[in-house]
């Protein structure tokens, strides 16, 4: 465990550098989307996560353009992702790229990610062909998969072995204390590709377990805070979401102190495979 975290960013497998701490808008809509990216780009957030399946790919783009515009700052400072809403085949796939590209303007995703596994073998992978194609051309700039099991993992790697086709770069999936998947982890871990929690809050309820009260109180810290400390020790890419400007700046005040190995580890043993949202890791 490093004695200071201040990176503020990890490596791809490809060199592109991804922000640690994003801002996810899921269930935020229309003007609501568009403020809060606002909020969060003023905070000093520079990593935006939408999805097609949110539709509020349009207002998050726009929110980020005009950020850049009033702002006078670059388009390629903001990394930006968004996911692919069905498993529908590589023309379906290939239209869907297409519509978030127009969606969000911004000219290229910064990261690409098949939403879940759902749909089977070859809608997988037919979706990852059309998502490597649309990489090749750079429309999308890295790709990767959310909410795989290892199973599923284990197919898209031997598939781009195969083929030759790019490896993912980055898996999201819901990690936090209490629903640690460690063995989807390390699987991930191992084949060099990087992890972002889309759940790292817990979706808020765990804020008042007795560990987390504690080390909140230790600390001086919110929650969301220890729970998003916990994240970037781990090595993972959180990605806390909030419509609340307060809450916004507050999840970014996460840099000035540090969990001890043993709170890390206690923390994990809180596993109680929680699942906050959905969890299709073991869909055929």
């Amino acid at each position: 465990m490093p004695k200071s975290l201040t990176l503020q960013s990890y490596t791809l497998r490809n060199g592109a550098q991804i922000p640690v701490l994003g801002f996810g808008t899921y269930e935020l809509d229309s003007q609501d989307a568009y403020n809060a990216v606002t909020w969060a780009l003023k905070a000093g957030y520079r990593h935006i996560d939408s999805a097609e399946w949110y539709e509020n790919e349009r207002e998050c783009g726009k929110a980020i353009l005009d950020f850049c515009t009033g702002h006078d700052v670059p388009r390629s400072s903001v990394f930006y992702t968004t996911k692919l809403k069905y498993n529908d085949g590589y023309e379906g796939v290939t239209r869907s790229i297409q519509k978030s590209l127009d969606e969000c303007g911004l000219g290229y995703i910064d990261l690409y990610l098949i939403h879940g596994p759902i749909g089977g073998r070859t809608a997988r992978l037919e979706s990852w062909r059309a998502i490597c194609e649309a990489h090749n051309s750079g429309k999308l700039r890295n790709i990767g998969i959310s909410t795989f099991g290892i199973r599923h993992l284990q197919e898209i790697l031997d598939f781009c072995s195969k083929e030759g086709l790019p490896l993912p770069s980055v898996h999201q999936i819901d990690l936090h204390p209490f629903q640690v998947r460690s063995g989807i982890v390390e699987f991930s871990k191992r084949h060099g590709i990087v992890l972002e929690a889309w759940a790292p809050l817990v979706r808020g309820l765990r804020f008042k377990h007795p560990d987390i009260v504690k080390l909140s109180q230790k600390y001086n810290k919110d929650p969301a805070q220890i729970l998003l400390r916990y994240s970037l020790q781990k090595g993972y890419v959180a990605i806390p979401k909030s419509s609340s400007q307060q809450r916004i700046v507050s999840n970014t005040q996460i840099f000035d102190f540090e969990l001890s190995y043993t709170e890390i580890r206690n923390l994990d043993d809180l596993d109680q495979a929680l699942v906050t949202d959905w969890d299709p890791t073991d869909c055929d």
